[in-house]
């Protein structure tokens, strides 16, 4: 092994943080050769260390490095440690070779664009943040990276900020993700409660044990392990973009299209999938949960393939197959078929990357449009790019031999096959098999649309853009010729057994010690899912051809005068953007609004700091009345004051203290003069309390004698005659 693992993550990452800081002082070309490099040698230590150092440790767990103690606290001890077994490595490979390929892709795609440094350090500070991710030995550092790739994902979607609807993507992305991260979040809690570890091999074994913490009920009559299980793959709906977080992927498509590449193929989206599969023992624990896993996958598969049929940007048919093909990998992961999932996450990095980078050259001729509408012929003009999207076209579709025939039908003979949800649940397999079977005619419908509208018939885009209409650059061609390789062959690593019985299903049998062990399927039932498929995918290919083949066809104008609300809802994405809006965003807006007005506007600004600044004001205003500078007004002002002075100072003072003595059933009373001289105050003494007064004059004593026991209120009046003022005390007389 070249290094650690460290090293891994560790290079992109570096590389990101030096094109950050000086990248802009370098020339382009010395910019992207170090942030290729660093990509291309992290390709190189995930490559030493999956094929030389990790086979002989595969069985035990894999490779570790630990780097230290992030964080300890009472029982939680986190280290910083990372573990390559046979699902992270495998990961590995995928993120750094398809990484490298983009990198190298977009030297030539953003070769005139301003800010091609900062483009390179986001590109790579992504990959580090993917790495981290798969690699991460516990759940807190997988974190890191899964909040790592959701900020790189707003950085890259809005790279492009000085358009506001580009700006709006990226925060469409990142808060999107959030709602998914609280989800995540709250699974992790769940599981340290219940575990008392955050360590991914640790959770993985207490749930392989069918630990009592985790199998013990805790609310609505589920486990433990449901309600975590169901609050992680909330946080893989966000990243992976399924019902209802699906809605931020499409608008990624506002940023630039190597980025769409990374982020669909070999990053971001496929990380929710990733985790599902790493914590499989836990979803075995719960069918319920896993049910729920695949009924969301298939919805999505066929929702979002239904979606792409209208949509007339080349790249948002893709962002939708996308969803669609991420659909397919969580029913697979559902369905307890955790490496079929994975080896179609596998293919779907090569097609659907060639997919993406076919359509950036495609736009690079187009001169920036991506309106399918206005294409056509290109197949003429850019022979490379159109072999490349064939290839990825037919293994996208299921055709028989390309990558995506062998392990969409895994997936779809696994949940025939499954037998994960029980008695109860049996029927889950079957009905998420038939509508992925379902989806794949959309798949072959709407792909083929795209290649019979884009490459073939006559061009329609005007005579200034036909006329420049070129092959891309060597640097764009050689990525996608790789890619296109790899979609014609990929499928190899995963033949079903009815095929390849002797070396059949190769990455089932590595992944097994991390996942568990690939779910069996008859081979009666796979040759019939395979006969199925390929149906499918020819009777899609061929629908398409008659509707779509060398433009729009009569056949398509009809269907769309015949059913115009169908067409309008479908080419509206089913209006779930403007329903979020209604029910969401304009009511925060509004929340948001009225908090600003009352908090900010009324509290703060017009009495915290305006009523403070009025009183000042209103102050200086009355001062300023007896600052006049006539002499007279300021002696007769001072004359005024001197007469309040002597007022209030010659003012004799009430008495205020009195003293009560009881004599028997007699009380006496005596109240100091204070500063007033004797017979200058009037008394009044109502010792019964009745409102009378039983003694009066300008004698401060009196006594009064009581008939029987009992508590009495004495009030007292005390009158100054010559200041016309009046005082009243009150107290309380006890008579035993």
């Amino acid at each position: 092994m070249l290094s650690q693992l460290r090293i891994i993550p560790l290079l992109p990452l570096l590389s990101a943080a030096y094109l950050i800081l000086v990248g802009r002082h370098h020339s382009r070309r010395v910019v992207h050769h170090i942030a290729c490099m660093a990509v291309g040698a992290a390709l190189v230590a995930s490559a030493d260390a999956f094929f030389f150092a990790l086979p002989g440790l595969v069985e035990s767990g894999g490779l570790t490095d630990v780097v230290g103690t992030w964080f300890a606290s009472g029982d939680l001890r986190v280290d910083l440690a990372l573990r390559m077994d046979a699902l992270s490595g495998l990961m590995c490979l995928v993120v750094t070779f398809v990484g490298t390929l983009i990198h190298i892709y977009s030297t030539g795609y953003m070769a005139h664009d301003e800010d091609y440094a900062r483009f390179f350090a986001y590109l790579n500070l992504f990959c580090g943040a993917m790495l981290l991710l798969v690699l991460g030995d516990s759940l807190p550092v997988l974190f890191i990276g899964w909040e790592g790739v959701g900020l790189c994902s707003y950085l890259l979607i809005g790279f492009w900020y000085g358009e506001t609807a580009n700006a709006n993507a990226g925060k469409k992305a990142f808060i999107t993700n959030r709602v998914g991260d609280l989800g995540f979040l709250i699974g992790m809690f769940l599981l340290f409660r219940a575990t008392g570890t955050l360590d991914i091999p640790a959770v993985v074994d207490s749930a392989r044990a069918g630990s009592p913490t985790l199998t013990a009920t805790l609310w609505g009559g589920q486990p433990v392990a449901f309600w975590a299980a169901l609050f992680l793959f909330l946080g893989a709906v966000g990243k992976s973009a399924q019902i209802p977080l699906y809605v931020w992927l499409p608008d990624a498509m506002a940023g630039p299209t190597p980025v769409s590449a990374l982020i669909h193929a070999a990053t971001m989206v496929t990380a929710g999938v990733y985790m599902v599969a790493r914590l499989g023992a836990l979803y075995l624990l719960a069918p319920a949960a896993l049910a729920i896993v695949a009924g969301v996958g298939a919805l999505t598969a066929l929702f979002a393939a239904v979606i792409a049929f209208g949509q007339n940007d080349f790249k948002k048919v893709l962002a939708y197959s996308t969803i669609s093909q991420l659909g397919f990998m969580f029913v697979g992961v559902g369905t307890g078929n955790f490496a079929g999932g994975i080896f179609h996450l596998f293919t779907h990095a090569f097609f659907k990357a060639g997919l993406f980078l076919c359509a950036g050259s495609v736009m690079h001729a187009m001169a920036g449009s991506g309106d399918i509408t206005r294409m056509g012929g290109l197949g003429k003009k850019m022979p490379w790019t159109s072999w490349v999207f064939r290839v990825c076209w037919l293994a996208i579709c299921g055709v028989p031999v390309f990558s995506g025939f062998f392990s969409k039908d895994a997936i779809i003979a696994g949940a025939f096959a499954s037998e994960v949800f029980g008695p109860r649940l049996a029927w889950v397999g079957p009905t998420v098999g038939a509508a992925l079977l379902a989806a794949a005619l959309g798949t072959a419908f709407y792909m083929s649309r795209l290649y019979y509208l884009v490459f073939t018939g006559e061009c329609r885009a005007d005579s200034h853009t036909r006329e420049h209409l070129h092959e891309s650059p060597i640097e764009m061609v050689g990525p996608l010729a790789v890619l296109g390789l790899g979609a014609l062959v990929a499928g190899v690593v995963g033949l079903p057994l009815a095929i390849g019985r002797s070396h059949g299903d190769i990455i089932g049998h590595w992944l097994a010690p991390a996942v568990g062990r690939s779910l069996e399927v008859s081979s009666r039932l796979e040759w019939r899912v395979m006969l199925v498929s390929t149906a499918i995918a020819i009777a899609g290919i061929v629908l398409a051809k008659l509707f779509f083949g060398g433009g729009v066809r009569e056949p398509a104008r009809r269907f769309v005068a015949a059913l115009p609300r169908l067409v309008a809802a479908v080419r509206g994405k089913f209006f779930v953007d403007e329903i979020y809006d209604w029910l969401v965003v304009r009511p925060l807006h509004g929340l948001a609004r009225g908090f600003f007005v009352a908090v900010d506007r009324v509290l703060i600004d017009k009495l915290l700091v305006g009523g403070w600044t009025a009183l000042v004001d209103t102050v200086g205003r009355l001062l300023r009345l007896v600052q006049a500078g006539d002499v007279q007004r300021y002696l007769a002002i001072f004359a005024i004051g001197l007469a309040a002075l002597v007022y209030v100072m010659a003012r004799p003072a009430a008495p205020s203290d009195v003293k009560i003595r009881i004599e028997g059933r007699s009380a006496v009373v005596e109240l100091s003069d204070g500063e007033a001289a004797p017979g200058k105050l009037d008394y009044g003494f109502d010792f019964d309390g009745d409102g009378r007064e039983d003694r009066s004059g300008p004698t401060s004593s009196a006594t009064w004698s009581y008939a029987r026991p009992g508590h009495y209120q004495l009030r007292i009046r005390i009158t100054d005659a010559q200041w016309n003022t009046s005082r009243a005390l009150t107290r309380t007389i006890d008579i035993r």
